[in-house]
């Protein structure tokens, strides 16, 4: 994956590139701050190498038939499976979440995308309709979809591979060639892909590496040779994705930012309502754009649950990430750890109150040079607080007391944002009707995080543009030619 030195290389045409000169980004533990490596970062000549390097490649590729591009994805999951714990090693060392999450929820879930969608690319069918003409004709109109071409996939530091093979399955599987830019943070895991993706018979040059930060982005998505962008990340880095794209009008699918809440009412089992509620948000150090920052609960049994969720949150275990016993790792850098203090602190002024957390731990040994953060919880914020409205992205949550029914979903609604919401209740039918009020792209009842690949996924507002995920994916890696037949 990085030769026989600590240089982590891009990956153009088939081929991994040597690092000119010393120059690199350090790639840093985050449960140590240690270095682990160095990470070769692509100039502009490599970047625009590499959108040629897949546009001579996605020729061949696109005309390959559909089965035997399934084929391909599915000897990709088979050969991550034989590779599991190199990926689940570099997954761990590039995020610092713990193993078993990594071992559990990565990993698993990148091998499944490949399958789902392997299955996807030849289940799919196309429209076709028949139209009736003046003096008894008729027309046959029915659509063919084609490969984009050249696709940028962006992917953040959160859910690297999880996210990178959300993406690469359904490009490669519809017959895209892509060039990818993971987090400079988190590279290890696209890289040790290209690795397999050769061994199972990839063509050079469909699939591409690049690393760095937002030079090599900006390049790459700017670039005329693009003909899509998928990104998942931040909000703001978003809107610079749309403007460098907006010029030459190339479709985009953007996962972006979240400021989700929980609906908690009085007719709960508070066990398993508080256990959804810890899951949702203090999974991957609430470094998942899908966590929960805002709980809203009914006043009733606010009490219970500000203390129940409290004790889980005490129940977390910090260590080592390759501890079987850890289940809270840090944040991904020291840098993001500051930005969440910054929030505390913030919090704080505006009137909160921590119920837990709020401070950064010492765990001693090497792990104190590391981005580690207390879980947190807050009471004493409204609505209008900023620690409310703005994304935090890490192991925090603010709870809120509500009374009726109607005032909650206008609290839960009350965001820029749109991407999730979970509803807990034992009455279906107020379930049900609370999940379709809320304007966000997924609604789950009684549960969290729990998906079928085939349904649509994305957000509204600041959280989005489009959806990924079955059909919704296929359609955005093709464009659809309508013909039509007098007959």
């Amino acid at each position: 994956m990085t030769g026989n030195d600590s240089w982590i290389r891009n990956f153009v045409d088939g081929k991994f590139v040597e690092p000119i000169g010393d120059d690199g980004l350090e790639k840093r533990d985050p449960a140590t701050g240690a270095v682990l490596a160095r990470v070769d970062v692509a100039g502009a000549d490599l970047v625009d190498r590499a959108v040629e390097s897949a546009a001579e490649a996605v020729g061949g590729w696109s005309h390959t038939p559909p089965g035997e591009r399934a084929e391909l994805l599915r000897r990709t999951a088979r050969r991550i499976e034989e590779r599991f714990e190199e990926f689940v090693a570099a997954e761990v060392a590039d995020t610092g979440k713990p193993i078993r999450l990594a071992r559990e929820l990565d990993v698993p879930r990148a091998i499944a995308n490949f399958r789902a969608f392997a299955d996807l690319v030849v289940a799919t069918g196309e429209d076709a309709f028949f139209t009736d003409l003046p003096g008894g004709r008729r027309a046959l109109n029915y659509t063919v979809r084609k490969p984009l071409g050249v696709v940028a996939v962006i992917v953040p530091w959160n859910l690297p591979l999880l996210l990178l093979t959300w993406k690469v399955a359904p490009a490669l599987g519809c017959g895209n060639a892509v060039v990818v830019k993971p987090s400079e943070l988190t590279p290890s895991t696209a890289v040790l892909l290209a690795e397999v993706l050769a061994e199972v018979g990839l063509p050079a040059g469909v699939y591409n590496v690049i690393h760095g930060a937002g030079a090599t982005g900006d390049r790459l998505t700017a670039h005329p040779g693009i003909d899509g962008v998928t990104f998942t990340g931040s909000s703001a880095t978003g809107t610079k994705v749309m403007a460098n794209v907006a010029p030459r009008v190339r479709p985009v699918s953007f996962e972006l930012g979240g400021k989700n809440a929980a609906i908690v009412f009085d007719d709960v089992d508070l066990a398993e309502a508080v256990a959804g509620l810890s899951r949702s948000v203090f999974t991957n150090t609430g470094q998942v754009c899908l966590c929960t920052e805002r709980v809203y609960v009914h006043r009733r049994i606010f009490a219970d649950v500000v203390a129940g969720l409290a004790d889980s949150a005490r129940a977390l275990r910090l260590g080592s990430p390759t501890d079987e016993a850890t289940t809270t790792g840090p944040l991904i850098s020291r840098t993001h750890r500051q930005k969440v203090l910054d929030y505390l602190a913030l919090a704080e002024q505006e009137g909160a109150r921590a119920v837990v957390g709020g401070g950064i731990p010492t765990l001693g040994a090497d792990l104190d040079g590391g981005a580690w953060l207390e879980p947190t919880l807050w009471t004493g914020l409204t609505n209008s607080d900023r620690a409310v409205r703005e994304e935090i992205f890490g192991p925090v949550a603010a709870l809120i007391p509500f009374d009726t029914e109607e005032e909650v979903i206008a609290l839960a609604n009350d965001s820029d944002y749109g991407l999730a919401a979970a509803v807990w209740t034992n009455d279906l039918r107020r379930g049900h009707r609370v999940a379709q009020a809320m304007h966000v792209g997924m609604a789950w009842l009684n549960t969290w995080f729990l998906r079928d690949l085939r349904s649509p996924f994305g957000g509204m507002g600041l959280s989005g543009i489009g959806r990924e995920g079955g059909a919704a994916s296929l359609h955005f890696y093709t464009e659809p030619t309508n013909v039509c037949v007098q007959l």
